[in-house]
């Protein structure tokens, strides 16, 4: 199995499409960018075009609704059916994306979850259509401090599954994550696939270089139509508070909609800095991240395509 790790904007998709049209091998694209998930969000997410998607078979891209936010569980399981398929057809997945959540959430595992009877979830469901999400945040607040302050607001499937496991073992969840903490969590040499071999390809380059692939990119996602998308999606009834238009781009086209910015040059910029942000948290992850091999994602397609093509024919 291949893995293409990077922070965003760092030419994942471009380097993962080179290998598949460089190597006259078997290839599949499974993603792990959690927001090519969603089929209504195309523009702000970079999403491979169609013409892209044909040149190897891609898979967990549009197939949940912003409505029905994927979850790193949910993500697991159906990887893992993905890469069962692409196995039996001798085909060699190659992951990319950029939430380091999911990919970790996929090489070493989760944090235990606890079997929650129908009659709590019930009662927790209607509690949370009586009552909204803000009761369940102030119980962690109480209960379970570490997940109230480390899990999003707007991350209602995450406030639960904590709220959940406190309430069937009267211990906090947090406590879970800590327990996956003092497993080597950075250490993919230790993994959950028995049997199986990794490549990381991690790509990066210089800062300033960077800066000036996100500038590009997000004039590029505004010359595209990224404001028309907000405002379909706006007008075919979505509230614009659903957590996976909450991500960079859409969050700051809510607050240009809205006139939260004094002018288009202040609403770009604020995407830049959102965007640089996420990066450099990505790139503080994926650096502390083994094993691995880093390349410059222009300066050394040969070498990332040589070392390939030696990882598959060892």
């Amino acid at each position: 199995m291949i893995l293409i790790s990077g922070p965003t904007a760092s030419g994942k998709t471009q380097i993962s499409l080179a290998i598949a049209e460089s190597l006259q091998k078997k290839f599949a694209i499974i993603n792990f960018d959690s927001l090519l998930f969603y089929k209504e969000l195309n523009i702000g997410t970079a999403k491979p075009t169609k013409e892209e998607q044909e040149i190897c078979p891609h898979y967990l891209i549009d197939t949940n609704s912003i409505s029905s936010p994927m979850n790193a569980s949910l993500f697991i399981e159906q990887a893992k059916e993905v890469v069962k398929q692409l196995e039996s057809d001798g085909i060699t997945p190659i992951l990319v994306g950029g939430s380091t959540f999911y990919l970790r959430a996929f090489i070493k595992g989760m944090a235990d979850s606890v079997s929650v009877s129908l009659e709590l979830r019930e009662e927790l469901a209607a509690e949370l259509e009586n009552k909204g999400i803000e009761f369940f945040r102030t119980f962690l607040k109480e209960h379970d401090e570490a997940s109230y302050q480390s899990i999003h607001t707007n991350d209602h499937y995450r406030i639960m599954r904590a709220v959940e496991h406190f309430k069937v073992t009267g211990s906090p969840f947090s406590l879970e994550k800590e327990k996956m903490n003092d497993k080597n969590p950075y250490d993919f040499s230790q993994h959950n696939w028995p049997g199986w071999q990794f490549k990381h390809i991690y790509l990066d380059l210089p800062k300033e270089q960077h800066f000036e692939f996100i500038k590009e990119r997000t004039e590029k996602m505004l010359e595209s139509g990224l404001e028309d998308e907000v405002r379909n999606l706006l007008a075919e009834g979505f509230s614009g508070e659903e957590k996976p238009m909450q991500s960079i781009g859409y969050k700051e086209t809510l607050g240009w909609i809205n006139k939260q910015f004094k002018d288009r040059d202040e609403y770009r910029e604020r995407i830049n800095i959102s965007t640089r942000q996420l990066a450099k948290s990505q790139r503080t992850f994926l650096k502390k991240v083994g094993p691995k091999d880093c390349f410059h994602p222009l300066q050394d397609k040969s070498k990332i395509i040589e070392q390939i093509l030696a990882f598959m024919d060892q």
